[in-house]
């Protein structure tokens, strides 16, 4: 598989694949990042190019994953990767737990070591949900999400696309988080946040506004 970065967060993603004993015909892709070795931790190689990328996918593996944060950034090299015959592929580590009953995963969701997700979730394409973060029953997880380490998502919750929940943030039940929306670390949201906008505190409260997005399909 190529995983689309080489750096942070590429790093964690790398580890599902030990985890699993499955780290034939990896690879990492990174045409941004300088002084960059050619193989990162002196084994995988690091295409920097896109038609390294493309001979990859048309003679060794089309599967491709994300390996960087940043919804925006993150929708934009699924679209990059896609037009060249990339298969978008979701990595789950073994040791998080998902429940058995209704639970519906997108494609190109990375799923780290310690998260929860339980029965009746359903999470979009290209989320990320980090290290022990919970999702409890019947929440909705719109596409290109972000839920950091040790966040909180009671049940019922539904957050839009592009959204980004922080670090040990809270979101009580029956809460309804918009699209590009900031929850700050730490943060305890107890009512609707509309789009477009960051929130922090406890409380959470809209501190600011952000522009509407505009993503390209």
């Amino acid at each position: 598989m190529l995983i689309v970065g080489a750096k942070g967060f590429a790093k964690e993603v790398l580890e599902i694949f030990h985890e699993d004993d499955n780290l034939e015909n990896l690879a990492f892709y990174d045409d941004v990042s300088k002084g960059l070795s050619i193989k990162l931790f002196n084994t995988f190689p690091v295409f920097t190019n896109i038609k390294q990328a493309e001979s990859f996918f048309n003679t060794i593996d089309k599967r491709f994953t994300l390996g960087l944060g940043n919804p925006t950034l993150r929708k934009k090299l699924h679209n990059k990767f896609l037009s060249i015959g990339g298969v978008f592929t979701s990595t789950i580590s073994k040791d998080a737990r998902v429940g058995n009953y209704e639970v519906q995963i997108g494609e190109g969701v990375n799923i780290l070591s310690g998260a929860i997700i339980s029965n009746g979730v359903s999470v979009g394409k290209g989320c990320i949900i980090y290290f022990n973060a919970v999702i409890t029953h019947d929440c909705i997880i719109k596409d290109f999400v972000e839920i950091s380490p040790a966040a909180q998502i009671l049940g019922r919750v539904y957050i839009g696309d592009y959204s980004q929940i922080g670090s040990n943030a809270t979101i009580l039940p029956d809460v309804k988080i918009g699209s590009n929306v900031i929850i700050g670390a730490g943060a305890v949201v107890t009512k609707d946040v509309p789009d477009n906008c960051v929130v922090a505190g406890v409380p959470g409260v809209i501190i600011k506004r952000l522009p509407k997005l505009i993503i390209a399909d």
